[in-house]
């Protein structure tokens, strides 16, 4: 199977805000060369224009111990079939490709064009989701939350079948279950479509009944067939097609969305900031 060589880009991105100008210039040249050529020092100096000595400081900062080091590890990107990752890390890894793969197979652009333009005219969005899928349903709630969505994820049981009832037209419902087997998270999609609503089902089960009361069903990638299923977190093929709707659903105003994304942030900031006040 096809696998990712050990990069060296993730590191200079990680550093990157620790760089002068200088060094930013050069970090942008590797992070965004795509082809094999001459990457010695007075070459890459003199097509950056920058000095050999800012190369030097530039690798040290990314953790090398010189230039010389860093264009080693990075020359890696450029060789097919590298065979140090062996063992259980080239199986977690192979693992998590593999679910990239599949979701390049399953994902609908113009389903998810659909899914952002009910997010868009929705005024209220409820998510649901049982263990992992409740814990995906959590973090779907907070991230668009920060850029001015009404949403409210839940994970109770109970709740679920009470907020059915307080669904309409305006509302529009995502229901996570990897199996499509949860019965509560079922119910809250047929009785909020049953009374309107928009609803959308993200399942890595395939079957005719969903689409008797869900407008959308997003088909995730499974783990069952996996050699490591069983040690990757359920979550990911969830996060990764959340990923996808999000990228979507910021296009649109995506000014506006951005600043508030922004006040969120500095709001929570601003928060942490303050001191405590000590009781007298």
């Amino acid at each position: 199977m096809e696998y990712y060589v050990k990069s060296v880009v993730p590191i200079i991105e990680s550093n990157y805000d620790n760089f002068t100008n200088v060094e930013k210039n050069i970090a942008d040249f590797f992070i965004q060369n795509r082809k094999k050529m001459d990457f010695s020092a007075k070459t890459i100096s003199e097509s950056l224009y920058v000095s050999e000595a800012s190369l030097s400081r530039f690798a040290k900062k990314c953790g090398y111990r010189g230039y010389r080091e860093f264009i080693y590890q990075y020359e890696e990107n450029f060789v097919e079939k590298q065979e140090s990752i062996t063992g259980n890390t080239r199986s977690v890894l192979n693992a998590y490709q593999e679910l990239l793969n599949k979701t390049y197979s399953l994902v609908d652009e113009a389903q998810i064009v659909r899914i952002a333009r009910y997010l868009n005219q929705a005024e209220r969005v409820l998510v649901c989701g049982k263990g992992s899928s409740g814990l995906a349903a959590s973090e779907m709630e907070i991230r668009f939350m920060r850029i001015g969505v009404d949403i409210d994820s839940i994970i109770d049981t109970d709740l679920m079948r009470m907020q059915a009832v307080f669904q309409n037209e305006r509302s529009m419902v995502f229901g996570i279950s990897i199996s499509g087997a949860k019965e509560e998270v079922l119910y809250l999609l047929k009785e909020a479509h049953r009374r309107g609503a928009k609803t959308v089902l993200l399942t890595a089960k395939n079957k005719d009944i969903f689409d008797e009361f869900c407008d959308e069903v997003v088909l995730l990638p499974s783990m069952k067939y996996l050699n490591h299923g069983n040690v990757i977190s359920p979550q990911f093929p969830i996060l990764v097609m959340l990923d996808i709707i999000y990228s979507y659903y910021i296009e649109k105003d995506k000014y506006v969305k951005e600043i508030l994304h922004d006040n969120t942030l500095r709001a929570l900031e601003e928060g942490k900031a303050q001191p405590r006040r000590v009781l007298e």
